[in-house]
């Protein structure tokens, strides 16, 4: 992934959605395109035009935290774009070009356990959104996923970009397309020289359209929590909230699901554990989808 490509369509992206009347500044003269020019932006967060069309650019390389500071403030950028930002810095750095410690293909014995132990859907996910791991209620929830994927690693942005089911699976099928993209362009930014990545984005660009407006966007986004309506095939519409947690020694995502108390989703919920529990046949084949290293070749069924 080309970072200089990735910084510059990131800032002009950003200075595209602000107006002069957002800004607090005069609009005056006939503008070509949408937002702010340069020249309001290095106003604004107090260089010269000079230095910030060199940033635009794409060079970053050396830039002080106090610039990094001045660009978040005129370009309006949330946590999540400014850390977003200080990635890409970071990666246009000096010296020679620092390749992240890959993340491993498979979890840890301690991490299924403990994902065998919860009581809730949950799974363990990387950067590249492959489900690496899940326990035998998340089994049941994904299981229209985890079939889509037929014996490789499942993804869920091929699920949700190449697969037709999702629209259907997904409760706002809108919102779960933005929040993918969103995070795939946030691990760009902190891993750009991941190939596996870079193949990921090069074949979803490919092969959707949908894929491809949402990736020209440059939003980003982190896994926090949120919520997650969805259409299950077995138990009809759930409603649920997720949390994940960082395992930092693994470099990858805990998410967990969960349901408001003494609401129908969970009553169905339920419903889906006793399901999963008659289930072994496709658990297994789900099992062995998450426990093998991810294939990057692979393409899920479209039909």
């Amino acid at each position: 992934m080309d970072n200089r490509s990735q910084i510059r369509e990131f800032l002009s992206s950003r200075r595209a959605r602000i107006s002069p009347q957002q800004a607090g500044l005069p609009s005056y003269g006939t503008r070509r395109v949408p937002g702010l020019r340069r020249a309001e932006v290095a106003q604004l967060a107090g260089v010269s035009v000079e230095y910030y069309s060199r940033l635009e650019r794409g060079d970053l390389a050396g830039v002080s935290d106090s610039v990094l500071d001045g660009l978040a403030r005129a370009l309006r950028l949330n946590d999540e774009e400014r850390t977003h930002l200080e990635d890409l810095a970071r990666a246009a750095g000096p010296g020679p070009r620092r390749r992240r410690r890959p993340a491993p293909h498979t979890v840890r014995p301690q991490v299924q356990r403990l994902l065998d132990s919860m009581t809730c859907p949950a799974f363990v996910m990387n950067g590249r959104v492959d489900v690496l791991a899940i326990n035998a209620l998340g089994r049941a929830l994904y299981a229209p996923m985890l079939d889509a994927a037929r014996g490789a690693t499942p993804n869920h942005a091929r699920f949700i970009f190449l697969d037709a089911r999702s629209r259907q699976f997904w409760g706002d099928w809108e919102r779960a397309a933005n929040e993918t993209v969103a995070l795939l362009h946030a691990q760009v930014g902190r891993d750009p020289y991941d190939k596996t990545l870079t193949d990921l984005i090069g074949e979803l660009s490919s092969r959707s359209d949908d894929f491809r407006t949402r990736w020209a966007r440059h939003d980003v986004r982190q896994h926090h929590r949120g919520a997650k309506p969805l259409h299950h095939p077995v138990v009809g519409d759930l409603h649920l909230t997720y949390e994940s947690l960082e395992l930092a020694a693994d470099g990858l995502t805990l998410v967990a699901y969960g349901t408001e108390p003494g609401s129908e989703s969970e009553d169905k919920l339920r419903l889906l554990a006793s399901w999963a529990a008659t289930s072994r046949p496709h658990d297994d084949r789900a099992r062995d989808a998450t426990t093998r290293s991810p294939d990057t070749t692979g393409k899920p069924d479209t039909s």
